[in-house]
């Protein structure tokens, strides 16, 4: 592995990356995907980006009774009368589901570009640049910001495929061909589901297209997964070659749509400029106010200060500013000694429950970051339900998109108001946890436990109240390990809530409820 640690807790980066190592360890063994609703209507569902699901063509299949098919039955029985352990491990691994197959590898990525980058020899910092990807720094630092982006992209682009492939699998009807020939061996469980286009290969086509883009240097591996999965579907009884061709050719083409968004959203100036960082803080003195500084040594520039004019996906910039809350105390007042204060007395002498909420919730460096904490929860509980893939994908892509909108409004906010850290405005409080690197008015964590909280009790009511536990744990932990004031966490759930019901207000809209 050639990412290097340079910090001084690396005992603490390799507990947590060990802890994302296994992402995919507690669904080893899972069945394949048999889902209560195949969800057959799908296809008449609202997507994200995409105007129309038949936006982009797909030709019609041949025949079931022609040559060519009768070619793709034959290599498919070709596969079938040799397999090895390895090769019947990949279609196990893939039969559990291509959705949550795909946020896991995604997961356990986040985790592996989550360190930030060490200081030249001059005490600057380099900055990871998309330009030149494979050069140290190593692009991209996956930190919260940049994290919930990706799981959202990748998300909702996979949702918008899924719903142009169920489409056209209403539209053409052919058959699985286990359905069409009964000497095939099937691997997955068996439905009345067309197999034109294989919808394995159109999530294997949009996925390992939006992570060329998020994720350059991987494009090797993530080539090598989008090969197993196809080729699982194929040897499983589920797909033949030209179900997969057209699949993977659909996915490609709704990614592009994506990654052409991606690229003029604005979060590739989310790093700004030293006038930009300078700016931050002349205002914040203007308004006489304490302006935060970064507590790292040496001093790194602060996190993506211009994330906050990140486009967002499911509301526009007006409603951005709207969701702004008021100031946090001044810095000078009487409100912000008693509010550092209370942290400061909270920190003094933690309980065992308080370090291990503080440990669990932490989601630092070397992890998948707190909106990939948010779909691990998640991806628990869809296990549980049974979902289609389509859905599946509609749910992650309403979970990702409430996550990185979260994100967007909550750096819009830090960097408005600039508030310095608890252990900025005194010193002799020693925080339970990582410090990060940007101010501390409104909580990240708060916001987004608030947001998943809300639409994950949407998708799934039973579990309301239990989400928003969560939600409350997570943002009691950022007050309780020292980094945030009381009022952060409070507002911050508040406004991640708000967030969180944009993405009910879409489901509520979507066709598929």
């Amino acid at each position: 592995m050639r990412i290097k640690i340079f910090t001084p807790s690396v005992a603490a980066l390799l507990v947590m990356a060990a802890c994302n190592k296994s992402v995919s360890d507690r669904t080893a063994n899972l069945p394949p995907l048999s889902p209560a609703d195949q969800d057959v209507n799908a296809g008449s569902w609202k997507p994200m980006l995409l105007s129309r699901p038949d936006t982009f063509a797909v030709a019609a299949p041949a025949a079931t009774n022609s040559t060519g098919y009768a070619a793709d039955l034959n290599e498919l029985k070709g596969y079938q009368k040799g397999m090895t352990d390895a090769q019947l491990g990949t279609i196990k691994y893939w039969s559990a589901g291509g959705v949550l197959r795909w946020n896991e590898i995604m997961r356990s990525l986040v985790a592996k570009y989550n360190l930030p980058p060490y200081q030249n020899s001059d005490t600057s910092y380099p900055i990871p640049s998309s330009a030149n990807p494979f050069a140290y720094p190593y692009f991209p630092f996956a930190n919260p910001p940049y994290a919930a982006r990706a799981y959202a992209y990748v998300s909702a682009a996979q949702y918008d495929a899924l719903v142009a492939c169920w489409y056209y699998k209403n539209l053409y009807k052919r058959p699985a061909p286990y359905k069409t020939d009964s000497s095939i061996r099937v691997y997955v469980t068996k439905t009345d589901l067309p197999s034109y286009p294989s919808e394995a290969a159109v999530l294997a086509g949009v996925t390992a297209e939006m992570m060329k883009l998020l994720f350059p240097d991987e494009i090797a591996s993530i080539q090598q997964k989008l090969q197993e999965q196809e080729l699982a579907a194929i040897m499983s009884g589920a797909a033949t070659r030209s179900d997969i061709t057209a699949g993977e050719a659909l996915g490609r083409q709704v990614a592009q749509l994506f990654t052409a968004r991606a690229r003029t959203d604005n979060a590739g100036k989310a790093v700004g400029t030293q006038a930009d960082w300078n700016k931050l803080k002349t205002t914040a003195q203007a308004k006489d106010q304490l302006p935060w500084l970064s507590l790292e040594t040496p001093k790194r520039p602060p996190m993506l200060p211009l994330f906050g004019r990140v486009k967002c996906f499911l509301f526009d910039s007006a409603t951005l500013i709207s969701l702004r809350p008021g100031p946090p105390p001044s810095t000078g007042s009487d409100s912000m000694k008693n509010a550092t204060a209370e942290v400061y007395a909270k920190i003094k002498s933690p309980t065992r429950d308080q370090m291990k909420l503080v440990q669990y919730w932490a989601d630092g460096a070397g992890t998948f970051t707190p909106p990939g904490h948010w779909n691990a929860i998640a991806a628990e509980d869809f296990i549980k339900k049974n979902f289609s893939e389509v859905r599946w994908a509609r749910n992650l892509a309403l979970l990702n998109c409430a996550e990185m909108d979260a994100a967007v409004s909550c750096w819009d906010i830090k960097y408005y108001y600039f508030n310095p850290r608890p252990s900025q405005m005194n010193s002799e409080i020693k925080t339970l946890t990582g410090i990060p690197n940007f101010p501390s008015y409104v909580s990240g964590h708060s916001m987004f436990s608030g947001a998943a909280a809300t639409i994950l009790g949407h998708i799934i009511p039973e579990r309301a109240s239990a989400y928003m536990q969560m939600a409350q744990d997570a943002t009691n932990s950022r007050f309780v390990g020292g980094i945030h004031y009381k009022v952060d966490c409070e507002v911050g759930m508040t406004v991640g809530k708000n967030i969180g019901n944009y993405a009910v207000l879409r489901a509520t809209k979507d066709g598929a409820e």
